[in-house]
């Protein structure tokens, strides 16, 4: 039986409803549901939750009004359910505080791989920090990343970062010097097959550019490798 909290937030109960049986087929139990962005509000006020699944569209406000809010009292995965996919509209949901995308129409499957896929995840993780208490320092001349406190240093000082972008940015420091497609890194960091996910990753590699470069326009430690991907080398400048 899978543990994993899980809020739905859709003003079609259609969806809503399809969504929790494909759910609770595949094993999860704790599966929440609310219709509005107040209802969702309410709801994350009572019960902590580890994944939302939240619409853009909302009768009272839109999923990209309610997504900073949400943020402000959890931590939970948002991934992002939209029928809109202009490059603006994933680039304004990964910039507010979601962490992935999903466009409409979509087979509930696919969303429910990507839910086992972030769960999974999560639990390698946790067991992982459970067994390894010395602290990990990926030390690259401009920034280092203290994997063991969870935090990305520049040049001396500490530098927020969001937890998909840290993740990334964490598996490119554990494998420097070697390029990876998008395809790779979306599976790698996201947890499932990244094809047709170039967007996300680009999004994020950008993020990641705008804190440890010092011109993220002329990137020298996050680099593109033409045709083939990125790859993260160690930096000598300060």
């Amino acid at each position: 039986m899978q543990q994993a909290r899980i809020l739905i937030v859709d003003d079609e109960k259609s969806i809503t409803q399809m969504i929790e049986m494909v759910l609770k087929k595949e094993g999860f139990r704790h599966i929440y549901k609310a219709y509005s962005a107040r209802e969702a509000l309410e709801l994350l006020n009572r019960q902590e939750m580890d994944i939302i699944l939240l619409d853009v569209m909302l009768p009272d406000q839109s999923g990209f009004e309610l997504c900073p809010k949400v943020r402000d009292i959890s931590r939970a995965h948002i991934i992002f359910l939209t029928a809109r996919t202009s490059d603006l509209d994933v680039l304004t949901g990964f910039a507010i505080g979601g962490d992935d995308y999903v466009t409409k129409p979509f087979n509930p499957l696919e969303i429910a791989a990507r839910i086992k896929a972030r769960v999974r995840r999560d639990a390698i993780l946790a067991s992982s920090q459970g067994k390894q208490e010395e602290r990990r320092r990926h030390d690259f001349g401009r920034f280092v990343l203290d994997e063991s406190a969870g935090e990305l240093w520049v040049q001396g000082k500490m530098v927020p970062c969001p937890a998909q972008v840290y993740q990334l940015l964490l598996f490119l420091c554990k494998n420097p010097n070697v390029v990876y497609s998008k395809s790779q890194l979306y599976e790698a960091v996201w947890g499932i097959d990244g094809v047709g996910d170039d967007n996300t990753v680009m999004v994020h590699i950008r993020k990641i550019r705008e804190r440890i470069e010092a011109d993220p326009g002329h990137p020298q430690l996050l680099l593109t490798v033409r045709g083939l991907g990125y790859k993260l080398v160690r930096g000598i400048a300060p």
